[in-house]
């Protein structure tokens, strides 16, 4: 007798949790059930709607739409009091929650990382770039430069208030025999050097000392204790990942185009991020005029006119479209590539329920080329903005980095594929 998963008795559990609270929307609201349910389908559908023309729109409209979004769900569960079934409709969500958490549990890990690691020869002449201002302080707060000199690494601070050409730094550097460079910096930094370091071959060591790390969390580090990256020097493995590369400049993470790219380019918006959206997402989501009309070729399929498009070194998870969330792999040698066009409401339905629907478009390629009928678009590489004369191209470089890591670090999480009915079904079916 074949025996059964532990992915089949989850995908059991999810149907038994899901079909439990069909019947205890049933049996609890009696006549009421299918009312209830089309109150509740229009309630999401309102709330959902007028987050967008809330996004989308100005003035009166604008918070006309914000009371709606926030009425709506209120009008749903004052429906299900005045029914004296309020609990029932609490037990209903907590139980399809529980179903769907049960249900992605059941879909099985992704697999493992296959990227190949060796053992990291110590460096005789490490050479690393730190930016005391860098994620609040960081720096001075964990003593980098003290652990990293203590290593018997070479240390350059970016004291400067003015400009400071770091490239000309880690250049000037491999000219005076270092055999590995790092940072301790943002993603912008990170990837400057990078790029010079896979340039020459050298290994590169990120410290994870910026504000968010989105480099430094994909490659396994520990984001709350910088210092912990400095054990690469004296106890390190070392694995090949991609690097992006947009016109001659690399990037680490991505390069964003259309909407994100207009709103971080905004001198306002370092100091009110949210407000800067806001007020700048009407015009951007309608067009604007020809300076945010894009195209892009990914391979050779064409993307027509989206007003917003991510192009990553390596693909993140699919639900993130945002690009601020994990990658998977650093190796896998493509360019991933997530496009929005929304142009009305119901396209914004899709793209929060799961981030699918027609207003998405996931792709990957080994290059993306993105054109405009303007001769310069803005570019955010990798969360600075610049300049780029149009058409921009972007490519993969397979394996360029020697990228140096401790081996004792927390790793990246193994992920999940996306949940498919199908699979589950067959699943709880077959019990493989």
């Amino acid at each position: 007798m074949k025996r059964v998963s532990k992915e089949a008795w989850l995908a059991r559990l999810a149907f038994v949790l899901a079909a439990g609270a069909v019947v205890v929307l049933l049996v609890f609201a009696g006549i009421h059930s299918v009312g209830l349910i089309g109150f509740t389908a229009a309630g999401i559908c309102v709330t959902v709607a007028c987050a967008y023309w809330f996004l989308a729109r100005r003035g009166v409209v604008r918070w006309t739409a914000f009371t709606f979004a926030v009425l709506a769900p209120v009008a749903v569960a004052a429906i299900f009091a005045t029914r004296h079934v309020l609990w029932v409709a609490i037990a209903v969500i907590a139980m399809l929650l529980a179903a769907s958490v049960v249900a992605k549990a059941a879909m099985g890990p992704r697999g493992a990382d296959s990227a190949i690691e060796r053992e990291a020869e110590r460096p005789k002449h490490a050479f690393l770039i730190m930016n005391p201002r860098s994620g609040g302080g960081k720096v001075g707060q964990f003593g980098l430069k003290q652990k990293a000199e203590s290593l018997g690494a070479e240390v350059a601070m970016l004291d400067g208030p003015g400009y400071v050409d770091v490239a000309a730094i880690a250049e000037r550097a491999v000219s005076d025999g270092a055999d590995l460079l790092g940072v301790a910096g943002g993603d912008g930094t990170q990837a400057l050097v990078a790029g010079i370091a896979a340039a020459h071959d050298l290994p590169f060591l990120c410290i994870s000392a910026g504000t968010r790390n989105h480099f430094a969390m994909d490659l396994g580090l520990d984001r709350d204790d910088p210092a912990a990256s400095l054990d690469a020097l004296r106890d390190g493995v070392e694995r090949r990942i991609d690097l992006g590369l947009i016109g001659d400049r690399t990037f680490v993470n991505n390069a964003s185009f259309g909407v994100y790219a207009e709103i971080v380019q905004s001198p306002a918006y370092r100091d009110d991020k949210r407000g800067t959206t806001l007020q700048m997402l009407p015009d951007l989501l309608r067009g604007g005029g020809d300076q945010h009309k894009l195209s892009a070729y990914v391979g050779e399929a064409k993307i027509e006119a989206p007003q917003a498009l991510l192009v990553s070194n390596n693909a993140y998870e699919f639900a993130d479209i945002a690009g601020l969330g994990r990658r998977d792999r650093l190796d896998a040698a493509a360019l991933g590539v997530i496009a929005i066009k929304v142009d009305n409401a119901a396209q914004a339905i899709g793209l929060v329920r799961a981030g699918r629907g027609a207003g998405l478009i996931s792709s990957s390629s080994s290059t993306v080329t993105v054109d405009s009928p303007q001769p310069e678009i803005p570019v955010g590489i990798d969360g600075e903005t610049v300049l780029m004369p149009t058409p921009v191209r972007c490519s993969i470089q397979p394996g360029a980095l020697r990228v140096v890591v401790p081996k004792d670090r927390p790793g990246v999480p193994v992920a999940r594929p996306p949940l498919s009915l199908p699979k589950l079904a067959h699943l709880a079916a077959l019990g493989h």
